[in-house]
């Protein structure tokens, strides 16, 4: 963070800035250097090796509930929730599909049996009993709430010795595939980590389309107004931070760890910069 931004009475802050959906950044998580400033104030103090007292160097770091928020806003569709896996409290939902009383009796017993081979996997699955809902109803109820893997099995499933896996990441006949019933946990677990690992490939290229580099302030106001990170190279005061807050509502995020190296002209000021900075709007 810049000395504007960093926590008060800090040495430094480092911060984990998200893109959300709308492409505002949410502070996601912060680390403060706290040096010896606070351990002074309230005169914490030690023993060292040479057994004399010395005051403490001081941390502060870790996440709020705000990070619940920022995966909705992050992963969120117009559908609704689009949990990761490893987060979601159900990873699987089983839907049956059945006509009528005879093909009900032969998809209940094989998705009953299909639902308990999953959760004795230590996959977190909910199968769907609810008969006063239709299977569509049901796949709606369950993508609002964002469950990663939709498991239907119908009376041809049964005959064939297949289901049919869902993903909520990717929409439509695309995100379906058939999966055997024969070891099905196992075609599950790596289903989990494939949509695990696509959600982070979908929210980082999202965040690094909506990525500009801006050379003057004229460009970051562009930016700021139709939405998304400007990163540029920064030499400006307080006071530049300011005016630039003032005037486009956007704030100085962070200095990113990963730097261009070299040097460049700050795009307010056009002083010569060492550092790149991320300017947006936030939450």
């Amino acid at each position: 963070k810049s000395d504007s931004e960093k926590f008060a009475g800090a040495m430094h802050t480092y911060t984990i800035e998200a893109m959300m959906g709308d492409k505002r950044a949410l502070q996601s998580g912060t680390s403060h250097n706290l040096g010896q400033n606070f351990s002074r104030a309230f005169d914490i103090q030690f023993l060292d090796r040479n057994n004399e007292r010395q005051y403490c160097w001081t941390t502060s770091w870790g996440v709020s509930w705000r990070i619940l928020g920022g995966v909705v806003m992050t992963h969120g569709d117009d559908q609704g929730l689009r949990l990761p896996p490893k987060l979601a409290p159900y990873q699987v939902v089983v839907v049956p599909i059945y006509k009528n009383d005879e093909e009900k009796s032969a998809v209940m017993e094989t998705a009953t049996r299909l639902h308990a081979e999953l959760v004795d996997a230590g996959i977190r699955t909910h199968f769907d009993r609810r008969e006063e809902l239709t299977p569509g109803a049901k796949y709606n109820y369950w993508e609002l709430r964002g469950v990663p893997v939709r498991i239907e099995i119908g009376p041809k499933d049964v005959q064939k010795g297949t289901v049919v896996a869902a993903r909520r990441d990717i929409p439509g006949r695309e995100g379906k595939q058939f999966f055997n019933q024969d070891n099905l946990a196992a075609q599950v677990c790596r289903l989990l980590d494939e949509i695990q690992a696509n959600m982070l490939r979908q929210a980082t290229a999202f965040r690094d389309a909506n990525t500009f580099d801006v050379t003057s302030y004229d460009e970051l106001k562009q930016v700021i107004a139709r939405g998304g990170f400007a990163r540029g190279w920064w030499a400006g005061s307080a006071e530049d931070e300011a005016r630039i807050k003032a005037e486009t509502n956007a704030t100085h995020r962070c200095y990113p760890f990963d730097q261009p190296g070299g040097s460049g002209v700050c795009f307010m000021t056009g002083k010569p910069a060492d550092k790149v900075a991320i300017f947006a709007k936030a939450y």
